[in-house]
């Protein structure tokens, strides 16, 4: 017996003090859309996803519904960021931005762990600092990102402005350089990398070469950082999380964004790490991004925060998905698909809309039944009369969450 526990004394002192260390880096190039990246040769992209995977994901909320959301890149970081849609995080458009910070991003989640995480931004466009992720503000905690390199679009001294706002694509070329280097000198351990100048590029000239020249350009940009990836995982104890992926994307002509339509909601994600089932079940969204990191980086999130995020985690082990609310006269029918019928889900639900205004919410737990079950029907004594319901849906490995407004 004092063999056997010390053998497993063992596996867990090893497992413990030689894993690397988990570092992360998403990389947003902005306005590109899923069949553009299926057409073109993208090495970069496609050898980080070669390692873990490539799939067609989805931005806009649910069409139609309460978390509709319109497809514009600075809702589209946000939307990343916060693993909220629009009904959410209040991003509405590209100016006159008024996010509500309660709903955390997941730098305001790293800084928030017991440990020190360093966090990083290499973006050409300041308020994705300033303004989405708040930095500095009373808000979010007084939030500090460690490395900076950004403001590169107000500088019209470095960057004056050039036809085809080329200007932008100089910026671009700066701000992969400082990556790529802060990454391999300073290996912050979440990092957001943004690459602004393939939206102007679908902006000016729609589809067509131009666009599709500077979609390569972009790919060049990410070999650069993923070089630096690679350097680090081999000359240090280090494992690191790649997630390359874009806001929106695009008209039928390839000009415009910001509808509903089907090639304007469909973007994608290339990951370097292995993924679950959920990856390819037809409903990634770009709101996965975040459960996802924060899981391979162990970060604890606290449960008024996880409970709101309307993404779940694309690597790991998940039990359920693709929530759905139906009236049933008085009742009303929860509903998901099962991905582990040994799970068992626990469903609770909340009469009013407490944090958003920085509240807290009473959750009342509802019953348990197992996932296999795939519906749970809410009776209308269970619950105190309301014309607005949050349902959370609870399993051991993932968590689902849905309105309900009469």
């Amino acid at each position: 017996m004092k063999i056997r526990l010390f053998a497993l004394f063992w596996v867990l002192f090893a497992t413990t003090a030689f894993a690397k260390t988990r570092k992360a880096v998403f990389i947003i190039i902005d306005g590109v859309p899923a069949d553009m990246i299926e057409r073109l040769n993208t090495p970069a992209i496609d050898e980080i996803a070669a390692r873990g995977s490539f799939e067609r994901a989805y931005t806009g909320g649910e069409v139609g519904g309460y978390s509709q959301t319109p497809t514009i890149s600075a809702i589209g970081y946000t939307n990343l960021l916060t693993a909220t849609w629009l009904n959410k995080h209040n991003v509405g458009g590209n100016s006159n931005l008024k996010p509500n910070y309660n709903y955390w991003t997941i730098f305001r989640i790293a800084k928030e762990q017991k440990k020190d995480y360093k966090t990083a931004i290499y973006s050409s466009w300041t308020d994705n600092r300033t303004v989405l992720l708040g930095e500095g503000k009373p808000e979010t905690g007084n939030l500090k990102i460690d490395y900076v390199c950004d403001g590169y679009d107000l500088d019209t001294k470095r960057f004056p402005k050039k036809e085809k706002e080329l200007h932008i694509f100089d910026i671009d070329e700066f701000v992969t350089k400082q990556a790529a280097q802060g990454i391999k000198n300073d290996a912050p351990d979440l990092s957001w990398v943004y690459l602004w100048y393939t939206d102007d590029a679908g902006h000016i000239e729609g589809n067509g070469k131009f666009f599709d020249e500077y979609t390569l350009k972009a790919d060049q940009q990410i070999a650069q950082i993923w070089e630096a990836v690679k350097y680090r995982e081999a000359n240090f104890d280090e494992e690191w999380m790649v997630v390359v992926t874009t806001d929106h994307g695009r008209s039928e002509n390839g000009h415009d964004h910001g509808g509903q339509s089907e090639r304007e909601r469909t973007t994608w994600i290339s990951t370097n790490q292995p993924v679950n089932r959920h990856f390819h079940n037809g409903q990634l969204a770009i709101t996965d991004i975040t459960p996802s990191i924060c899981r391979f980086m162990g970060f604890e999130v606290p449960q008024s925060v996880l409970w709101e995020q309307d993404g779940m985690p694309f690597i790991g082990p998940v039990d359920i998905a693709n929530m759905k609310t139906s009236p049933y006269d008085e009742d009303i029918i929860l509903s998901w698909d099962c991905l582990n019928p040994n799970a068992e889900v626990t469903v609770y639900a909340a009469t009013d809309n407490l944090y958003k205004t920085g509240g807290k919410d009473e959750w009342i737990k509802l019953g348990t039944v197992p996932a296999s079950y795939r519906s749970y029907q809410v009776k209308s004594g269970q619950l105190p009369a309301s014309k607005f319901y949050k349902f959370v849906l609870q399993t051991p490995n993932n968590h689902l969450n849905r309105w309900v407004q009469r």
